[in-house]
């Protein structure tokens, strides 16, 4: 059973910052690249950024390339996203999820209850 918990979003102003959090359990992950995605009001679900199952790779959507990091602690079993000079646009729910790095589609179908990003000009 995949447990997926995303945390530390909140209501801010354009131009700041927010760090997410996502913990996973229930389920190995070990060799699995894990993802952000975010699903906006009326629109799909969207990938963010991914990461490698070391960390040693990385890769994002064009909207958030170079303002938002991805970042994995192993040992905890916890995936971040930190994100910076945030835009109105990027209000959005987020996800996390394990991912193909090579076309950035979530592998599994469970999904957590995701964390509101809400950003205002």
């Amino acid at each position: 059973q995949v447990q997926l918990v995303e945390s530390g979003g909140g209501l801010v102003q354009a131009g700041t910052s927010l760090r997410l959090s996502c913990v996973f359990s229930g389920r190995t992950f070990s060799g699995l690249a894990m993802g952000w995605f975010r699903q906006a009001p009326g629109k799909e679900r969207e990938f963010v950024a991914g990461i490698s199952w070391l960390g040693g790779a990385t890769t994002y959507a064009d909207a958030v390339k170079d303002r938002f990091t991805i970042s994995r602690d192993g040992a905890k079993n916890t995936l971040y996203l930190q994100m910076n000079s945030l835009k109105p646009e990027d209000t959005a729910v987020y996800f996390c999820n394990p991912v193909r790095m090579s076309n950035r589609q979530s592998l599994y179908d469970t999904w957590g209850q995701g964390t509101q990003v809400t950003v205002s000009s």
